[in-house]
């Protein structure tokens, strides 16, 4: 399989698990609150307040069906039922449905409020007010309702959707101006079920498709970045890239195992570092201003990114069963991924996660010449019951600390009446990153303490998900591992 070949059958299969997942995802939500008999198997809206000072509130239109459809359908649609209460438990309230012609023909010259739009979170509705000064007949004695309530306390209708334009409207008994009352409206259908459930079924029947050639795309991607390397002939290590700091300093220790070479850890590693790392090289020279565009500029990286982890988590799931069941990682989808790590890291040297170079990262899962890599070596066996509890148990402590690296210090605030409610934050890794930058701008310098710092919170977060992803059995240690000589 070339390359050409195995780039176009993991989009596809991206592409397609996608959708075939989306799909299954919503079917399969569908169909379980289709089976729920809760509130006798209607779906719901919260009960909320709405007061106007007209004399009568107006549904938009309700056009259930377009036009020239038959009056009586062969098939039961579906319910609506509407329940309403008024404020004031002593007044009488009511609700009716019916043909919007004759509704407007009712109110026509009435001063009426039309309900426009409704948010729930936080509840907040949009009337329009339609001014009137004619006094209408009691809504009870009316008799084109096609569903209708009245009296105090809580009044429902329900009814049976039919082809048309409906309107619901709800009024004081008395017709006299001034409504506040708490609206439900609720929703069920015996279509519901079986769309939910067919829903489902495509969507299962377009994963399987799309996530073997998804597999299959991205093992013959892993197998072309398979590029064994010849050990230095001073050490016997493979070699890696220098890490240098500003002035040529070194400023990172990171030896680097081959991709997927098949020798052991410690064959590659003194007892003290860890069998994933990261390359981070610091250029000596950084513009000053180019850090405030990177973000923009890494945009098309972040788009191939979403499709990528998409695809990274596709296979760390196969992986999943393959060490369950075998004992070992698929080597080319081993690769695979740590490229998918790779590419990330790169792009995030690049713009966010450290800002420490200005050479625009590569389009590549393979290793190349860049200033920033990621390196971890292929384990001979890996553990099958550790699998079952590594990604999730074992990681906690890891996970919390990770959090506190990359999760965003929240602020929030809320406008009275619900009209406003955000949130937003730096973590402390983006935190130190900007400090270091508005540095670099104002003194040309990145500062080279702050970096070894910022490449140690990286190398955590990178060491956690390799572990995470299954890729190591040997547990991540609890360090920063800063400023290792190489």
């Amino acid at each position: 399989m070339n390359r050409a070949s195995s780039i176009a059958m993991l989009i596809i299969g991206i592409i397609l698990s996608l959708i075939g997942a989306s799909l299954a995802a919503g079917g399969l939500a569908v169909a379980v609150l289709a089976s729920d008999q809760r509130d006798d198997g209607y779906f719901t809206s919260p009960t909320e307040r709405y007061a106007v000072a007209s004399q009568a509130l107006v549904s938009p239109r309700l056009e259930t069906f377009g036009e020239g459809t038959a009056e009586r359908l062969p098939f039961d649609v579906g319910t609506l039922r509407i329940r309403v209460t008024a404020a004031d438990p002593a007044d009488e309230i009511f609700i009716g449905l019916a043909p919007q012609d004759a509704v407007e023909d009712y109110l026509d010259g009435v001063d009426r409020t039309e309900l426009r739009d409704v948010d729930f979170t936080p509840f907040r509705p949009v009337y329009r007010n339609i001014s009137g000064s004619t006094t209408p007949e009691t809504p009870e004695s009316q008799e084109f309702w096609a569903a209708a309530a009245s009296g105090p306390g809580e009044q429902e209708v329900t009814w049976n959707i039919a082809p048309g334009n409906w309107t619901v409207v709800v009024m004081n008994a008395d017709a006299s101006p001034g409504i506040s009352a708490d609206l439900q409206a609720g929703f069920r259908s015996e279509l519901i079920q079986p769309a939910g459930t067919a829903i489902l079924i495509i969507g299962l029947v377009i994963l399987a498709v799309g996530v073997p050639l998804l597999v299959l795309g991205a093992i013959g991607l892993g197998r072309a970045a398979h590029e064994p390397r010849q050990p230095t002939p001073a050490t016997g290590l493979p070699p890696f890239p220098a890490s240098t700091g500003q002035g040529g300093a070194p400023v990172l220790a990171t030896p680097a195992a081959g991709l997927a070479t098949p020798a052991t850890a410690a064959e590659h590693y003194p007892a003290e570092h860890y069998p994933a790392e990261i390359i981070g090289r610091l250029d000596p020279g950084l513009s000053r201003w180019l850090w405030l565009v990177k973000w923009f500029l890494a945009i098309p990286h972040y788009f191939v990114l979403f499709f990528l982890w998409f695809a990274f988590a596709v296979t760390t799931i196969v992986a999943w069963f393959a060490i369950l069941f075998t004992g070992h990682y698929p080597r080319s989808l081993f690769n695979f991924n740590v490229g998918v790590i790779r590419w990330n890291w790169r792009v995030a040297f690049y713009a966010y996660a450290a800002a420490g170079t200005d050479r625009y990262p590569p389009f590549t899962l393979a290793r190349a010449d860049y200033p920033a890599d990621v390196v971890v070596d292929y384990p001979d066996r890996l553990s099958r019951g550790l699998v079952l509890i590594k990604s999730w148990l074992l990681l906690i402590p890891h996970l919390l600390i990770v959090a506190a690296i990359t999760g965003s210090a929240t602020w929030g605030w809320q406008v009275q009446r619900g009209e406003y409610d955000g949130t937003g934050g730096l973590s402390l890794l983006g935190l130190l990153v900007l400090i270091a930058v508005v540095t670099l701008l104002f003194t040309g310098s990145y500062p080279r303490p702050l970096f070894a710092f910022i490449m140690g919170l990286n190398r955590w977060t990178t060491r956690v998900l390799v572990y995470g992803a299954l890729m190591r059995d040997e547990y991540p240690p609890f360090r920063l591992d800063q400023d290792t000589e190489t």
